[in-house]
């Protein structure tokens, strides 16, 4: 690679969302043979089922499942059936992975996110696999879509996905049977039909040595057993031995004897032909994240130069040991079939440590990056222009575009990253530090509203490591950041118990930091809950950590939230001398938009409490204060506010003054129903009856 290698400038925003699914439908030109299985495989698509040959209703997708041994040409198989049947369905194509490159499940939870994201449909943070499975079936429900699920694992990870209407087409693909889901079509994959495998070896090896010794050709298919994943290792072992016959390799593949399948037989003879430094990179691709691989993964892996990963790569791409992965970027994947031959390996030539310090450099490069992700957005600040000239020019993004790109680009990896490295538990240090520049790097880049499901996964990682480390600084820190997104999402039980869990951890950390949000967050949680009484004990509590630290913004801003609650439960007395003591902290603060929101909430109050002359008074005052901090939305509620106060003390004349004043600051009226969304978060609107003062 190339020092430009990071620049993604110009990337389709397209395919920069996720990464092409392995076996992603290709081309017309690059699928060959299996004519009879995609015949069979579409005739089932029309074949009445079991229900409707009773005279029922489908009440589920039909599901097609193209089972077979990795390496066999499954996913190519399952892709080309799709470009093939797509145009019958208009609701497009949904892809997704169920199985990690070594074989370990993905998680329901993330399957159905990342398809939900793929519909354009909102995926809660911190949601459980029920709740996101429905939310998949029922999108689908209504659609006429395609949804092919890879490297399915078992049934239940299929069914739980099933959408419930006939109008829709489940291709999914196994290494077995799915025994539990009525009514599956299987379709078992064996070699490819001679004429196909051979036309394969022809594309790695040219057509010359296949032509001029058929019988050999057809030997080496036999000795491949027609698996597309051999005959691809063949053709490149062929086209890496120019000078070596068909028969040739065929001999040496029979003197290899029986042991193991074609594609470790034929896998062996390349790797053994490989320089050393050669074989211990490739070998080391296995620790790669989700088995994607760029070149500044397999560079800090190898310990070598960039542009020495990028060579190495394409070598191995032309001897079939790597996909090329579609992609703006130059990224590869280390085929299924692969990873547990690269995997045994490892074990077997790679010391423990020496492993471990590749997967250190990994972690650490992909630190650094993200760092230069992040500072690329912030080049006004002279020491984020320091870091970035203190990098090297690979690791340097030409502008915020191109680091944005690569972000997302490389997002899956980046993800698999961290959950690896949580679950080695020996880089812990490595890491958090992972963790903390992915973070920044998607708030900066994409927004926390934007990346709040994938912050959550990457929250729950941290509590993970910092429990298990007995860290209680960071547990309280991770705490507080997921019950934060719980209570976005309407958890805010949930949110609650996390939050009395953050104080705690807080406490154990002595840190005052924590423990005042802390506390103020619970108080928060018990307002949502409409615990009014616990609400204001617990804002007074905070009140007064923060009275005692001498922190007087945050304390005019408490006796403000305990003023809402106080409002909320109809104790208007209680709510009126806490919005007095607001007014007076945000006046000796020197903060005259803070002081003009608390004067409206203070006219709000006296206005419930029955005291209108005194809130058209103070009123003004807050439009007076408004028109000094030139808050002109501001001025424009309180001027409807004021025409309101003055339609209940009988003088419509003056009332419409006021409405007419604030149309013609905003051009229109601003409804009384916006006035809270001008008041900042201390807004609050009647929920109690009550009469108490």
């Amino acid at each position: 690679m190339t020092d430009q290698a990071v620049d993604t400038d110009g990337a389709k925003a397209s395919s920069a969302g996720r990464r092409p699914a392995a076996g992603s439908a290709p081309t017309k030109g690059q699928f060959l043979g299996r004519a009879r299985e995609l015949k069979e495989l579409r005739a089932d698509i029309q074949r009445a089922g079991l229900d409707t040959l009773a005279g029922r209703k489908a009440p589920r997708a039909r599901v097609l499942l193209i089972a077979g041994k990795p390496g066999s040409g499954r996913t190519a198989l399952a892709g080309e059936l799709v470009r093939q049947v797509a145009e019958s369905y208009p609701d497009g194509v949904l892809r997704a992975r169920l199985a990690e490159p070594d074989g370990t499940p993905v998680p329901t939870e993330r399957t159905a996110r990342e398809l939900l994201t793929a519909l354009e449909l909102p995926a809660p943070p911190g949601a459980g696999a029920e709740d996101l499975s429905a939310a998949v079936r029922d999108a689908l429900a209504t659609r006429r879509a395609l949804l092919l699920l890879d490297d399915a694992a078992d049934a239940e990870q299929v069914d739980v996905l099933l959408p419930d209407t006939p109008e829709c087409l489940v291709v999914a693909v196994s290494g077995g049977p799915l025994t539990g889901i009525a009514d599956v079509r299987p379709c078992t994959l064996g070699g490819l039909d001679t004429k196909s495998a051979l036309e394969l070896l022809e594309r790695f090896a040219g057509s010359v040595r296949i032509t001029v010794d058929p019988l050999a050709a057809e030997g080496l298919v036999e000795e491949c057993a027609g698996q597309p994943g051999a005959l691809a290792l063949a053709g490149g072992w062929l086209a890496a031995h120019p000078t070596a016959a068909v028969a040739d390799l065929a001999k040496q593949l029979r003197a290899d004897g029986e042991e193991g399948s074609p594609s470790a037989r034929i896998f062996r003879l390349t790797y053994t032909g490989l320089p050393a430094a050669s074989a211990r990179t490739l070998r080391l691709l296995s620790l790669a994240p989700a088995g994607l691989v760029d070149p500044h993964t397999a560079s800090a892996l190898a310990g070598c130069s960039v542009d020495a990963a990028r060579g190495a790569l394409d070598d191995f791409a032309a001897l079939g040991l790597l996909r090329t992965v579609e992609s703006p970027l130059p990224e590869y994947e280390v085929p299924g079939f692969l990873m547990p031959l690269l995997r045994a390996l490892t074990e077997s030539e790679d010391r423990p440590a020496e492993l471990q310090l590749a997967r250190a450099r990994m972690l650490e490069r992909t630190v650094r990056l993200l760092v230069s992700c992040r500072a690329i957005t912030e080049t006004d600040s002279s020491p984020a222009r320091e870091k970035l000239a203190g990098m090297p020019r690979a690791l340097r993004f030409p502008n915020p575009r191109a680091a944005e790109d690569w972000l997302r680009i490389r997002q899956p990896a980046l993800l698999a990253a961290a959950r690896v490295a949580v679950a080695d538990g020996e880089l812990d240090t490595l890491a958090r530090r992972l963790m903390a520049a992915l973070v920044r790097a998607l708030v900066v880049h994409f927004g926390t509203r934007a990346a709040a499901p994938e912050l959550y996964g990457i929250h729950r990682l941290v509590l993970d490591v910092a429990e298990r480390r007995r860290l209680p600084r960071e547990r309280a820190a991770a705490l507080l950041n997921l019950a934060d997104l719980d209570e976005r999402t309407g958890r805010t039980a949930a949110a609650l118990a996390r939050y009395r869990a953050a104080l705690d951890a807080a406490r154990e950390a002595n840190d005052p930091y924590a423990i005042g949000r802390a506390t103020e967050s619970v108080g928060g949680a018990h307002l949502e809950l409409g615990d009014f009484d616990r609400a204001a004990d617990w804002y007074g509590r905070a009140l007064a950590q923060r009275l005692a630290r001498d922190e007087r913004l945050d304390a005019a801003r408490l006796y403000g939230r305990i003023a809402t609650a106080h409002t909320y439960a109809g104790r208007y007395g209680e709510a009126l001398r806490n919005w007095r003591a607001a007014v007076t902290g945000h006046r000796r603060n020197g903060d005259v938009a803070a002081q003009a929101r608390a004067l409206s909430e203070l006219a709000r109050v006296q206005e419930y409490a029955g005291r209108p002359e005194e809130s058209l008074r103070t009123c003004q005052d807050a439009v007076e204060w408004a028109r000094r901090a030139e808050d002109l939305r501001l001025q424009a509620a309180l001027q409807l506010r004021l025409a309101d106060t003055l339609d209940r003390l009988g003088d419509p004349a003056a009332a419409r003054l006021h409405r007419g004043a604030a149309g013609r600051m905003l051009g229109d009226e601003l409804p009384e129903s916006e006035i809270a969304m001008e008041q900042g978060d201390d807004a609050c609107e009647i929920r109690s009856a009550s009469a108490e003062d």
